[in-house]
């Protein structure tokens, strides 16, 4: 008896949804860093053993509301998925549970899927004793299949949430080849690949107004060339991202190269350059234009 169905993962910025989904599958798919809204998009990944395909869909993490354009189509993202799939995966960062964590409980209530409740890094509780109470508390009434505590970062509990969810999927033929099968496409890695290193290596000083575009890219046999554009609103975040006698963006350039390096098992050419485009974030068109789309 085979199983197989959806699985998304939600819960509010930074409570590690990315670093789980990547230590799950065992690879990267998904970017990571400790600023919010790294995740951008719905991705996309598929897990197979024996008896059980899950596909997975990561979802942008839930923030405050704001009036920028960006940030009220992120903040749409998790309920674009959530009627479609078969369990929800609820994630919440140890025994913190704000305001923000209520409104997501309450997107992952609406809908009819079967739920998990991922209590993420248990590593940092300083007492573990502090959980029952805490789990007793708040989600004692909720209508979660099971509860969790993991640690993402030292693949604790992981072994657990595959057990759980073997036994909520749906009795179904495999949906996807068990091998070689990638949702997103080179492009969307390549850029995404990119962005990881400007918000990891410019976290502190620039704020999250940045976006990635691929120019030009061509697979040869033995190398891969790219071109990519890096696109600021702002003259003065451009210096930033350019650095002293352009410092900044060849350190970028270096580690986003050895990165895709080892993903494509090629040698990796990258040119990279800064433009800025004014209020970026508030406009529709270039915002699709770089791949979110409302």
């Amino acid at each position: 008896m085979k199983r197989c169905g959806y699985a998304t993962i939600i819960g509010k910025t930074n409570v590690g949804k990315s670093t789980f989904l990547n230590n799950f599958l065992d690879k990267k798919v998904s970017i990571t860093s400790k600023k919010s809204q790294t995740t951008r998009s719905n991705i996309y990944a598929v897990k197979s053993t024996e008896n059980c395909q899950t596909i997975f869909i990561d979802t942008p993490g839930t923030h405050k509301k704001t009036e920028k354009t960006i940030n009220k189509i992120l903040r749409k993202k998790p309920k674009e998925v959530i009627h479609d799939v078969d369990v929800i995966l609820f994630m919440i960062s140890g025994t913190k549970f704000d305001d923000v964590d209520q409104e997501t409980l309450e997107i992952v209530n609406s809908s009819e899927a079967k739920k998990i409740l991922l209590i993420n890094k248990i590593d940092l509780l300083k007492d573990k004793n502090e959980l029952f109470p805490f789990v007793e508390k708040i989600f004692l009434k909720e209508n979660f299949e099971s509860i969790v505590p993991i640690s993402s970062k030292k693949n604790e509990g992981l072994d657990i949430v595959q057990d759980e969810l073997e036994k909520l999927m749906p009795e179904n033929d495999f949906f996807y080849p068990t091998e070689g099968f990638d949702f997103q496409s080179q492009t969307f890695e390549i850029t995404e690949t990119i962005r990881e290193k400007v918000i990891r290596m410019l976290g502190d000083e620039l704020p999250y107004q940045t976006a990635v575009v691929l120019d030009m890219f061509e697979d040869q046999q033995n190398q891969i060339n790219l071109n990519a554009t890096i696109y600021v609103a702002k003259e003065s975040q451009k210096k930033i991202v350019i650095g002293e006698e352009g410092a900044k963006i060849k350190s970028i350039g270096t580690k986003a190269r050895m990165d895709l390096e080892e993903k494509y098992k090629k040698k990796v050419f990258l040119s990279l350059w800064c433009k800025v485009k004014k209020n970026w974030i508030n406009d529709p068109v270039t915002l699709e234009s770089f791949g979110i789309k409302n």
